[in-house]
């Protein structure tokens, strides 16, 4: 029997090609009707045999686009006749040989939940187009199609048409326009299409000899990316204009290329990232677990931090990540990008480019010439751009691999603004602001929580601009009007202030709890969990500053149970760069005398004369010093003590350090780990009872003990041992304090769950330790993926608490 359905599909499928998909599928079943994008889903109307369309509903599903997401398909009977005549205005055309029985019809927005689609790296079909000289888009630098190419950096508003993005100003030749308009081709409703005659145009601006002069464009189209290539052979540095901003580019395989940009971009240590012309380089330079090969050269195609290889094979230069094992790799997912590589103008090219983000330090990423022209000529020789306007920015997304899949970073291109799915009983509309550093926001509609893409430091204006201009365009792309501004409880925070500037009911929420949160929404969890939030600093609900914490938590609340023992951290703002001072703090708790302190001092090397004097006297009269928990301090006290940074030049280089001289030994060592698993830290060779590791205050508020990692790792200094091995032993013995606090958790609550989350657990040793310690012990162990455990993933807690807020007569609890 005949019927005529209704099918409504909510998800990634706009942009992507999924109505071309529809109408070639119901085509192929022979099913008449129509598809039509409505801004918050995908409207199909279907009529054909119950059987015929039992299986249309079933291919939409199993054969969607690999670049889709479906959330949900409602489907129902069609007691419409479908669609007004305006709406039947095809922009599918007809083929000329047969008439369409099933249309694509005019986008109709209505409101209601939207899903905007990431921006998508380059298809292996454009790629193969883009390098065949029989091709008519050979060698076009803006080659893309449904499967590919810029969604959210481009999209001025919903339903995704071409004109209503960036592209719109760029109308189609006769050939673009016939394949958008007919379903037999790729680019059937590719909202970017174009080609060589139509499309953007890249030019290069030529900085070599331009002192005093104002900046000219020196060349244009293939010619401009020969000239890019030629500075790139000769040593140069290019800032390249990509999908969601501009890189800083040069050879990574040339010493002076690279140690010239650290130079110009004031970026001492701070490893660089690296694109790499294809997989086989990346295995030559790096290993590669086989699951992990799938997303590196996927449709998102992020920055993977990999171990090097060593040896005669390899060729980056070893100031890419100095000191450092690993390096984060990407490969090219950007037409233009391809082209560096591969251009053909009979010169050889290195098959390993720098590719970092194209900022001054602490500054977003730059998105358009006139910041690029202000802040990166100082840095490069060149910059290479075009005319396609970058309308919402997005830095590359950045992740490690545990576990067996993605462990993010930093979650911007290719990802957001992907959203998660909350509780389905929430409703309302809620803004998160984030915090401070690498600041992210998230924006919450019911049960869809949207983490914007990667911001930046709010301690530089042009990102609390940016975090601005973010927030409007997304507000305005989801068509959220939030109720409630939820933002982190420091007063002095600016993205605090700027919540508090919105005039809409403000929540504060505590920074570590709001990391709990982030992974409890990651992991789709709202009944209490024992939060375990290892950071570097916070506000804290007494003032102090928090950072090494044990939580128990529910979207509702939090209860401080635990934490790092408290220490004080002298210096004020040059305490979290310079480990050395708090290292000199915690000896004189340890040591109980000046005196005694200067002894290890001189044999340590910590502080001059002058820099110890000057800690002593902060210490003594409590002037620019706080209280704090902060594990993050604890790292960087204990890596100045092993002699490996006594100070950073960037944020966490210190524990990065000690994380790296910890992963060698262990790797030179694997008994050593293996005995540490089985028995815990030791101490004299007796194994340390949680009695040890823990010691109760009179409030029942227990403290992981500090003292003991000091004296051990300050007699194993005297005894000879190596930074590798007191470096793992630090970690080994953080491990045990923390189960042993989650031990102490589940005694007093009955609850076995933890959750790990903080900018500390970004460390892979520590974060294998500890899980591995509590799964053995009988917890279900909550971790991070695809938000990341640091403060770039608060944001998203914040909403759950936020949304939680809006309805709280149906909120969990823990009492």
């Amino acid at each position: 029997m005949e019927r005529r359905i209704q099918i409504r599909i909510y998800g990634i499928v706009q942009g992507i090609g999924f109505r071309p998909f529809v109408s070639r599928l119901a085509d192929e079943l022979g099913i008449e009707g129509d598809v039509c994008n409505k801004g918050s889903y995908v409207e199909i109307h279907a009529q054909a045999e119950e059987e015929i369309l039992a299986e249309f509903r079933r291919r939409l599903v199993a054969d969607a686009p690999a670049v889709s997401a479906i959330i949900r398909l409602d489907a129902e009977e069609d007691a419409e006749e479908g669609c007004t005549a305006e709406q039947k205005e095809t922009a599918a055309g007809k083929d000329s040989d047969r008439a369409h029985t099933f249309r694509i019809i005019k986008s109709r927005h209505e409101a209601g939940e939207i899903f905007v689609s990431p921006d998508l790296a380059i298809c292996p079909a454009c790629r193969r187009e883009l390098l065949d000289p029989l091709d008519r888009r050979y060698l076009h630098p803006f080659i893309n199609c449904t499967d590919c190419g810029p969604r959210l950096t481009i999209l001025d508003g919903m339903p995704y048409d071409r004109i209503r993005t960036s592209m719109k100003k760029f109308p189609m030749c006769p050939s673009c326009e016939h394949e958008y308009t007919h379903p037999s081709s790729r680019r059937f409703h590719a909202q970017p299409v174009c080609c060589n005659e139509c499309g953007p145009t890249m030019y290069l601006y030529d900085l070599r000899g331009q002192a005093g002069a104002g900046p000219q464009k020196d060349a244009f189209g293939r010619e401009a990316v020969r000239l890019a290539r030629n500075i790139l052979r000769d040593g140069g540095i290019v800032a390249v204009k990509g999908i969601g901003g501009f890189h800083l580019c040069c050879n990574a395989a040339d010493d002076r290329a690279v140690a010239r940009l650290r130079k110009l971009k004031r970026r001492p240590m701070k490893p660089f990232a690296v694109m790499m012309k294809d997989m086989e380089t990346v295995k030559r330079e790096c290993i590669v677990p086989e699951e992990a090969e799938r997303v590196l050269d996927g449709v998102q195609k992020p920055i993977l931090i990999l171990e090097r290889r060593t040896g005669p094979q390899a060729k980056l230069s070893d100031l890419i990540a100095p000191d450092n094992t690993t390096v984060g790799v990407m490969l090219p997912y950007a037409p233009v990008q391809i082209l560096l590589f591969s251009l053909p103008d009979g010169g050889e090219m290195t098959d390993v480019f720098v590719m970092t983000s194209g900022n001054p330090s602490g500054a977003p990423i730059c998105r358009n010439e006139e910041q690029a022209l202000k802040y990166l000529s100082p840095m490069c020789d060149a910059i290479l751009a075009n005319d396609r306007d970058i309308l919402l920015r997005a830095d590359d997304s950045v992740m490690q691999w545990a576990f067996g899949k993605p462990y993010m970073v930093r979650r911007s291109r290719g990802y957001s603004p992907l959203p998660f799915t909350g509780p389905h009983r929430y409703k309302g509309s809620v803004l998160a602001v984030g915090g401070e550093l690498k600041n992210t926001f998230c924006l919450a509609k019911d049960e869809l929580y949207y983490p914007s893409p990667y911001v930046g430091d709010l301690a530089d204006m042009r990102s609390v601009r940016a975090l601005g201009q973010g927030i409007a365009r997304m507000e305005e792309l989801l068509e959220i009007q939030p109720e409630l501004v939820v933002c982190d409880m420091h007063p002095r925070y600016n993205s605090t202030a700027y919540a508090e500037e919105t005039k809409l009911p403000c929540l504060k929420i505590q920074h570590h709890y709001a990391h709990i949160l982030s992974c409890m929404a990651e992991n789709g969890v709202t009944d209490p969990v024992i939060g375990i939030s290892f950071d570097g600093t916070g506000y804290g609900t007494d003032g102090t500053v928090w950072g090494g914490e044990f939580l128990l938590a529910d979207p509702e609340k939090f209860e401080r149970m635990g934490s790092l023992a408290p220490f004080r951290q002298p210096g004020g703002d040059l305490a979290p760069k310079e480990g050395w001072r708090i290292a000199l703090s915690l000896l004189l708790d340890l040591c109980g005398s000046e005196e005694a302190v200067s002894c290890e001092n001189e044999f340590l090397g910590l502080a001059g004369g002058q820099e110890k004097k000057a800690v002593f006297f902060m210490l003594r009269r409590n002037v620019n010093t706080v209280v704090s928990t902060s594990a993050g301090r604890l790292f960087d006290a204990v890596s100045a003590v092993l002699g490996i940074r006594r100070a950073s030049t960037f944020e966490g280089e210190a524990s990065i350090a000690l994380e790296m001289e910890a992963r060698k030994y262990l790797a030179a060592n694997p008994e050593y780990e293996k005995a540490a698993l089985r028995q815990g830290i030791s101490r004299n060779g007796e194994k340390a009872e949680k009695e040890e590791i823990l010691f109760i205050e009179s409030d029942s508020l227990f403290r992981m003990r500090t003292d003991i990692i000091m004296k051990e790792m300050l007699r194993g200094r005297h005894e000879g041992k190596t930074a590798g091995q007191l470096a793992c032993d630090f970690h080994l013995y953080l491990a045990d304090g923390i189960l042993a606090g989650a031990e102490y958790m589940r005694e007093r609550t009955g609850i076995g769950r933890a959750a790990l989350s903080g900018g500390c657990f970004q460390n892979m040793l520590l974060l294998k330790l500890c899980r591995e310690r509590l799964e053995r012990a009988g917890f279900e162990c909550l971790t991070h993926s695809l938000v990341p455990p640091n403060d770039g993933g608060i944001a998203l807690g914040q909403a759950l608490a936020g949304m939680w807020r809006l309805n709280r007569t149906i909120g969990p609890s823990f009492e």
